[in-house]
């Protein structure tokens, strides 16, 4: 990353090292501009997935069990706008890196806290992945087919959008209050929090009486069949998500249906039959068949890709959306800004730095 580029120029963060959430969350802030410092143990820099996101990033080795370490990182921590760290509840305290003693140090430090499971609670100091900490939220329970076991997203709910989105959103929020007080402040930020809050939509509608609980028969869960995926005749898929009449009225066309000749997109006593009519309907062309005829219209009907197609989109590439670093293909930095347009992400580093040359 060039340095001074971006909106978040100027801030300087420390990032004690960790897995998952806590890196992509440093990621983003240095996406955006910010001057990230990764602290972690010697030995050697992390390869594969870890080493990618160590990206636009300067690293320092130290044992924080070692005073003379744990001394140049807190000389560090009194020049720095934010920390995050994403251990059990308690485990910096007892480093001496706990908010109190920090914040006593540098009174405008954000001290942004990842966990899964939060800082207090039953379940706060036990272990946990993303598939566990949206499984106690009900996110889990309500993806999948009618009739079939939950599937978990990927690690998108929890650990990326419950999680490093949070906390990146929360750091943000302290970093421009801070801005009034001059006083920085402790982020409590748990996946099952976020998870919860990325749901907003889904308690609204169960609210109101329009979502179940049973799995895939409501509009989002593949319950509707204008809202679901079908196989094409080559064995690839097509998503639809012709929810509204409009949109509808397009993706019939395309199929090349009579609309007054097949239930009404909105009597659920008919969904059967629709789905039936879909899913045979697309087995008789190809995925790109299919793509070309609902190309350049509102049928909120697309091809899904995988990641190796998608590279080749016509529409991300368009907006350079990806790009290579380091020889691995991966996201251009997100949001965009106008102004204070964001740079082009630079290689992990291949070597630590001296903590003492840094911010001086």
């Amino acid at each position: 990353m060039t340095r001074g580029t971006g909106p978040l120029a100027g801030i300087r963060v420390i990032e004690l090292a960790g897995i998952g959430p806590g890196p992509h969350a440093a990621l983003l802030l240095a996406d955006l501009g910010a001057d990230v410092v990764r602290v972690q143990r010697a030995g050697g820099l992390p390869g594969g997935i870890d080493r990618q996101q160590l990206r636009s990033r300067t690293v320092v080795e130290a044992n924080l069990k070692d005073p003379a370490d744990l001394d140049k990182v807190l000389d560090l921590i009194d020049r720095a706008d934010v920390l995050i760290e994403g251990f059990r509840p308690g485990v910096t305290e007892r480093m001496g890196l706990g908010p109190d003693d920090l914040l006593a140090r540098n009174p405008r430090l954000v001290y942004g806290r990842m966990t899964g499971w939060g800082q207090h609670g039953p379940m706060a100091d036990r272990a946990g992945h993303d598939i566990n900490y949206i499984s106690i939220t009900g996110v889990l329970h309500a993806i999948g087919r009618k009739g079939e076991r939950p599937v978990p997203p990927l690690n998108m709910v929890g650990d990326f959008g419950g999680g490093s989105m949070y906390l990146v959103f929360g750091i943000l929020a302290a970093l421009v209050e801070r801005q009034t007080s001059g006083k920085g402040q402790v982020i409590d930020n748990a996946m099952v929090d976020g998870a919860l809050s990325l749901s907003h939509m889904i308690w609204g509608m169960r609210g109101a009486g329009v979502w179940s609980d049973e799995r895939g028969v409501n509009m989002l869960d593949t319950g509707f069949p204008f809202y679901d995926t079908y196989e094409t005749s080559d064995g690839k898929y097509m998503a639809v998500g012709a929810l509204e009449p409009q949109f509808y009225a397009e993706f019939i066309k395309g199929l090349g249906l009579d609309p007054d000749a097949i239930p009404n997109q909105f009597d659920p006593r008919g969904y059967d039959e629709l789905r039936k009519i879909f899913t045979d309907t697309f087995k008789t062309k190809t995925r790109d068949e299919w793509a070309a005829i609902y190309d350049g219209t509102d049928a909120c009907t697309t091809p899904i890709l995988t990641f190796a197609e998608a590279e080749k989109n016509e529409h991300i590439v368009a907006r350079g959306s990806l790009i290579e670093v380091d020889g691995v293909v991966q996201h251009l930095p997100a949001p965009r800004f106008s102004r204070t347009p964001n740079g082009v992400p630079s290689a992990p580093p291949v070597e630590a730095t001296d903590a003492a040359t840094i911010w001086r």
